[in-house]
């Protein structure tokens, strides 16, 4: 049975302004599709524009140029009021993005007054309830405010008011990375029994790559705005076809001892290269072991090089053949 697309996502642009003639190209010509019901993961080193993606999409960011298409509509012909009970945002930070001067009940509560969702006050506290309980909390929570709360029950704050609104996408911004590691695994948890359970569809952004692995049925990598490769979770992880990927999963700890010391680390050399002036052709040619002529001078186009593998490379895998 063929899958059905929800997002579609076609040479997203976000540039931003930097003085009088310089622009920031954070999203530089991005495409991919989100399947109804999927875990798509997003990973990449800090500043790779993951999360301008995820806000760009969301629509908290206007888009420079390309198109996002949300179940068959394009968004800009979709109402911003229906657009954003539809897709809802968690945030990396729990703290930072949850009013301090509200409390718990009126911060989870917040979607359901402005779409008019509950017919009285009765109906509106059942339903924070609900939800409360939905994340691990109780009812006694409601009356209180974020400041009375740990890291990780304001993350789940934080989840229980995006699902307030019954939304069908969400995308996930680093939302387990302020965390302790004891909590990630049970927020992660509560992640993906909503999911089973009411058939969401996640954008999972996010530097730890071996939750994403677990969390995630397909894995796209960012480099610098681009998009450099895209696959199944499993696929990604055991055959890695772009060199940064392959330097990135290189990184991802082995539980078994003996087979992390003996395994080869990549190194990348040099720094991120600056968004504002990449370089010419591939943008990883500056860090790239494997780099030939063609890729300081032609820009890689993302292609399908295996079924359902798309890599940005002149050369995908060859140097797992050296």
């Amino acid at each position: 049975m063929e899958r059905k697309k929800l997002v579609e996502i076609k040479n997203l642009k976000k540039h931003f302004d930097i003085g009088k003639t310089n622009k920031l190209k954070a999203v530089d010509g991005v495409t991919f599709d989100i399947y109804k019901g999927e875990t798509l993961g997003l990973v990449g080193e800090s500043g790779c524009g993951k999360t301008t993606l995820g806000r760009t999409l969301t629509v908290l960011y206007k888009k420079t140029g390309g198109e996002i298409i949300y179940d068959g509509k394009n968004v800009n012909d979709i109402d911003t009021k229906e657009f954003a009970k539809k897709v809802q945002m968690i945030f990396q930070d729990p703290q930072a993005s949850l009013n301090p001067r509200m409390t718990v009940g009126d911060i989870i509560a917040e979607g359901l007054d402005v779409h008019k969702m509950c017919k009285n006050k009765e109906e509106r506290d059942t339903v924070v309830q609900d939800l409360l309980a939905q994340v691990g909390l109780n009812k006694e929570h409601m009356s209180r405010f974020p400041h009375e709360f740990s890291g990780g029950q304001r993350q789940r704050i934080g989840i229980a008011r995006a699902l307030a609104i019954n939304p069908e996408f969400i995308v996930c911004d680093e939302p387990i990375s302020a965390l302790d590691v004891s909590i990630q695994a049970q927020v992660v948890n509560i992640m993906k029994d909503l999911q089973k359970e009411k058939g969401l569809t996640y954008l999972f952004i996010a530097h730890d790559l071996s939750m994403v692995k677990y969390i995630s049925d397909r894995v796209a990598v960012m480099y610098l705005g681009d998009l450099v490769e895209l696959t199944e979770s499993d696929k990604l992880y055991d055959n890695p076809l772009h060199p940064y990927t392959e330097a990135l999963m290189s990184a991802v700890p082995i539980a078994d001892p003996e087979a992390e010391t003996s395994k080869n680390r990549i190194k990348l050399e040099g720094e991120l290269p600056s968004p504002v002036n990449p370089p010419k052709g591939c943008k990883f040619s500056t860090r790239c072991h494997y780099v030939k002529d063609i890729c300081r001078k032609e820009r890689p186009e993302i292609r399908e090089v295996e079924e359902g593998h798309f890599v940005a490379c002149h050369f995908p895998g060859e140097f797992s053949k050296k």
